[in-house]
C-alpha cells in the first residue's frame, strides 16, 4: 500500500495536475450542488380522510372510521394505525415499516378503501389519500395585499401563479386566501307564482343544462362526423337567457324569475400579512434544484411582473415575501464557510507557532482540499448540501488535519537533519502511512454504525456518517499523496530560492572585497 507514495512522488507533475483538477471539480460541485434545509427523506406514512357534511363525531366514528379500520388493518407492513373522528370528517393515519414498497402499498390502500367505501352511508364524499413529503413544503410565500378589489388581487395572483409555475425549478405555486368566483342565483317566489313556474320545474331545467352531451356519430357519404349538443354556460348572459318555460307566445327565462349576481364562494380560509388580509402564493420547488437560486428566481420573476403593472396598481398593491427558506440556507452556508476559514486560520496559527511557515501552509491547504474532494464525491452521489451535511463537515474540521500534521511534522524533522524535501516527505508519508490510516479508520468506526440506524431517524441522520466518511477518506488522500508531492515541490522551490539568494549575496560580497 505504501507503494502509492513512491508512485506519486515519481509522477509529481501528474499529481499536481490531479490536485488542480480536484480543486476545480470540488469548487464546481460546491457551486452547483442543491442547497436544502432538511434532508429530503421519504416518510413511510399515509393519511386517509373522508368528508361527510353534517355528520356528528359519534356517527363519524361508527359509520366511517370503523369500516376504514376494519379494511385497512390487514395491510402488509402496517406498523401503527390511528383513527380520528370529528364533525363533518373522519380520518385514519397509517404508519408502515421502514423500507416499504410505496407503489404497492398505495394500491393496497385504494383497494381497501374501495371496499370500505361500499359500507359508507349515502352522502359521504370521495376519500383522499395524502402522503407526508418534506419536499412539498413551500420555500417562499409571496403575499399580495392592498386597498384594491378582491377580484383584482385574485387576477394578479393567478397571473403570477402562471408565471411561477412556468419556471423549471418550481413544482407548484398554490394560491391561499382567495375565493373562487361563483354565480349566485336568488329566486324570487313572487315571480315564480306570477309566471306559474314551480320550484321543481326550475331545478330540473337548471340541472339539465350546463352540460356538453355527446350525441354519437353520423356516417355519410361525405365522411363521419361526431355530433354533440352544446349546452354549457360560457358567461352570465347564458344563465340569464336560460329558457325555463313557454308562457303563451313568450319564453320565460331564468333572468325573469331570479336575480343573478357574479360573486365569490364563502371564505374557507384567510391569509394575512402584517395584520392585513392578503392573497398568498406558496411556492414549492422541484426536487434536486438549489433552494437559494430558486428563491432568487422567484423574487426576480415577481419583480419583473410588478414592473409591468400600471403605475396606479404598483402604488396600491403591496408585494411582500415571507417564510423564505433560502435566507436560512444562505446563512447556514455562510456559517460553514466562516467556520472553515476560521478553522484554517486557527490551525495555521498553531502549526506556525509549532513548526514554521511551510508546514503551516501545507496543513492549511489540507482542510479546503479535503472539503472540495468531499463535495465532488457528494455531487457524484447526487446528494444535496443540507444542514446535516454541513454539520458533518464542521464536525470533521478538527479530525481531518491530524494526518497532515503528523506527516508534515515528521518530514520537517527529516529536512532539519539534512534530507532533501521530496525524499523527506516521501519517507514521512511511508513511515506514517499505517498509523494515519489506522487512526482515521478508528474514527470512522465510531460513526459507521449510524449507517445502519433503522427507521426515519436513521434515514434523516444517514448523511452525517456518509459526509464524515467522504471527508476523512479525502483527508487520507491529501495527507498521504497530495501533501508529500506538494511538500517536496515547495521544498525544492524554497531551496532553489535560498541557494539563489545565497549565491547573489556571495557574489556581492566577493565584488565588494575585490
Amino acid at each position: 500500500m505504501t507503494g502509492i507514495v513512491d508512485w506519486a512522488s515519481q509522477r509529481a507533475r501528474m499529481v499536481i495536475a490531479f490536485i488542480i483538477l480536484s480543486i476545480v471539480a470540488g469548487t464546481t460541485a460546491y457551486i452547483s450542488l442543491p442547497k436544502e434545509g432538511e434532508p429530503d427523506i421519504e416518510i413511510p406514512a399515509l393519511f386517509v380522510s373522508v368528508n361527510f357534511p353534517g355528520i356528528s363525531a359519534e356517527d363519524s366514528e361508527k359509520l366511517l372510521v370503523k369500516p376504514m379500520e376494519t379494511e385497512l388493518s390487514d395491510l402488509d407492513g402496517l406498523k401503527e394505525m390511528t383513527g380520528t373522528a370529528g364533525e363533518n370528517y373522519a380520518g385514519v393515519a397509517l404508519e408502515f415499516e421502514f423500507g416499504w414498497d410505496k407503489s404497492q402499498i398505495m394500491a393496497d390502500v385504494r383497494d381497501a378503501m374501495n371496499a370500505a367505501e361500499a359500507d359508507f352511508p349515502e352522502g359521504a364524499e370521495q376519500y383522499t389519500i395524502n402522503e407526508i413529503n418534506f419536499s412539498e413544503f413551500p420555500i417562499i410565500i409571496v403575499s399580495l395585499s392592498g386597498p384594491v378589489p378582491e377580484r383584482t388581487l385574485a387576477r394578479i395572483a393567478k397571473d403570477l401563479q402562471d408565471r411561477l409555475e412556468g419556471l423549471e425549478p418550481v413544482l407548484e405555486a398554490g394560491i391561499a386566501g382567495n375565493r373562487d368566483e361563483m354565480v349566485e342565483v336568488v329566486i324570487d317566489p313572487l315571480r315564480l307564482e306570477a309566471y306559474n313556474v314551480t320550484a321543481n320545474e326550475l331545478l330540473t331545467v337548471v340541472q339539465n343544462n350546463n352540460q356538453l352531451i355527446a350525441a354519437g356519430e353520423v356516417d355519410s357519404a361525405q365522411g363521419a362526423f361526431s355530433v354533440k349538443i352544446p349546452s354549457s354556460f360560457d358567461d352570465t348572459g347564458d344563465i340569464y337567457d336560460l329558457p325555463i318555460k313557454t308562457n303563451g307566445d313568450r319564453v320565460v327565462t331564468l333572468g325573469d324569475l331570479a336575480r343573478i349576481n357574479l360573486t365569490f364562494e364563502d371564505r374557507a380560509g384567510t391569509a394575512r400579512f402584517n395584520g392585513e388580509t392578503a392573497i398568498a402564493l406558496q411556492v414549492v420547488k422541484r426536487k434536486g434544484f438549489n433552494i437559494i437560486d430558486t428563491a432568487a428566481l422567484v423574487r426576480k420573476v415577481v419583480a419583473e411582473a410588478e414592473n409591468n403593472w400600471p403605475s396606479e396598481l404598483q402604488v396600491a398593491v403591496q408585494v411582500d415575501s415571507s417564510n423564505d427558506q433560502s435566507r436560512i440556507i444562505a446563512s447556514m452556508v455562510s456559517q460553514l464557510e466562516g467556520s472553515v476559514l476560521t478553522a484554517i486560520a486557527l490551525v495555521m496559527i498553531v502549526t506556525l507557532a509549532a513548526l514554521g511557515i511551510r508546514p503551516a501552509l501545507l496543513v492549511g491547504f489540507a482542510i479546503p482540499t479535503s472539503f472540495l474532494l468531499c463535495f465532488a464525491l457528494l455531487a457524484v452521489m447526487g446528494v444535496p448540501v443540507s444542514n446535516i451535511v454541513m454539520f458533518g463537515l464542521i464536525l470533521a474540521v478538527g479530525m481531518l488535519v491530524d494526518g497532515a500534521i503528523v506527516v508534515v511534522e515528521y518530514a520537517d524533522k527529516q529536512i532539519a537533519e539534512g534530507e532533501g524535501p521530496m525524499h523527506a516527505y516521501v519517507a514521512a508519508a511511508k513511515r506514517m502511512f499505517w498509523p494515519v490510516v489506522s487512526s482515521t479508520a478508528t474514527t470512522l468506526c465510531a460513526f459507521l454504525p449510524m449507517l445502519f440506524w433503522p427507521g426515519v431517524p436513521g434515514q434523516f441522520m444517514m448523511m452525517l456518517p456518509v459526509t464524515l466518511i467522504f471527508v476523512l477518506s479525502a483527508s487520507l488522500l491529501v495527507a498521504l499523496v497530495y501533501l508529500p508531492v506538494m511538500g517536496g515541490v515547495t521544498g525544492r522551490i524554497e531551496r532553489w530560492f535560498t541557494l539563489r539568494i545565497e549565491s547573489i549575496a556571495t557574489t556581492r560580497c566577493y565584488l565588494h572585497i575585490a
